[in-house]
């Protein structure tokens, strides 16, 4: 019977496990996400004026849904789905050793980096960023966005 115990882990133990891991408060994950939105402004910058400018495209054209804002959407939105799906972390979150890691499993599924960071991100700014806010107040850390897909954000070792 005992060896049957030490073989198989127990909820507690699994809880133990995921306490050692050091949770990233609102302060650094603020700062990582700013150092994001400059890279992604970069990014826009670098890509699609130049693009909408060198193809002589309307950026400002229809005035309900820019082709600019689309295109500009597809890049944020791009930026943070691919690098935290195969890196798990941007560039902002490299800068400071942060790194989403899934509650559930080892690895992240595209299921949950595409409702992490595209719905969830999305849910998260729509009303002032109050989403966001949330880490503040949580016990593992975690915003709208990273409840919803059964995330967290950590610091690496």
């Amino acid at each position: 019977m005992d060896e049957t115990m030490s073989t198989t882990a127990s909820p507690a133990s699994l809880e133990k496990e995921v306490k050692h891991e050091r949770f990233a408060g609102f302060w650094m994950r603020f700062w990582a996400y700013l150092v994001d939105i400059i890279v992604v402004a970069s990014l826009n910058g670098i890509l699609i004026t130049p693009m909408i400018r060198g193809f002589d495209l309307p950026a400002n054209e229809p005035a309900y849904l820019p082709l600019q804002a689309i295109l500009t959407g597809i890049v944020y939105y791009a930026y943070f789905i691919l690098m935290t799906k195969f890196l798990s972390q941007t560039l902002g979150k490299m800068l400071f050793g942060l790194r989403v890691t899934s509650v559930k499993s080892t690895t992240l599924t595209w299921g949950t980096v595409i409702f992490r960071e595209g719905i969830g991100r999305f849910i998260s700014k729509t009303i002032l960023f109050v989403g966001f806010l949330v880490v503040a107040f949580t016990k593992k850390k975690q915003g709208i966005h990273d409840l919803f897909a059964d995330t967290i954000v950590v610091h690496e070792e």
